[in-house]
């Protein structure tokens, strides 16, 4: 009596899932790093100014404030922002100013009983240009690293 042979169907569905996990792995592992936007239009400014922000990069967000902003900019003390996602929901350009709208994220550990929580908000960035350039007007309070740029 010859043993049973494997059932080829068998091995065709264990072979697919086998394909489908690779791929997934794939896919999760190469996600990287959101593609840059085009630093000279509004939704670009706000994309590296929210990056430096959370970094804690104070310095490198003020350079995309407006000269108004930065000049009497009363820096936030205690900037807490590495607990943010930002995401762009829309931006509505006009000839001399813009207004970029993201969705924040903010996330919040615990110690509760279902651990971690989360917060989600649309807030406004208000753009306008300086010479041709787009800078930050107004940014949500909680990107904002000067109270008078502090809006929403």
């Amino acid at each position: 009596m010859k043993p049973p042979r494997p059932d080829r169907t068998l091995l065709i569905v264990l072979g697919v899932i086998a394909v489908l996990v690779v791929v997934s792995l794939v896919v999760v592992f190469s996600r990287g790093e959101p593609e840059a936007l085009d630093p000279a239009t509004p939704e670009g400014v706000v994309q590296r100014y929210s990056a430096a922000v959370i970094a804690g990069d104070e310095t490198a967000a003020m350079e995309y404030l407006a000269p108004e902003v930065r000049e009497d900019c009363e820096r936030f003390t205690d900037l807490q922002a590495d607990n943010l996602r930002v995401v762009l929901v829309s931006t509505t350009e006009r000839d001399s100013s813009a207004d970029v709208r993201v969705s924040i994220v903010t996330t919040y550990e615990g110690n509760g009983p279902f651990g971690s929580s989360e917060f989600e908000s649309e807030r406004t960035f208000d753009l306008v240009t300086v010479d041709g350039e787009w800078l930050i007007d107004g940014s949500p309070w909680e990107l904002a690293v000067c109270t008078n740029a502090a809006r929403n």
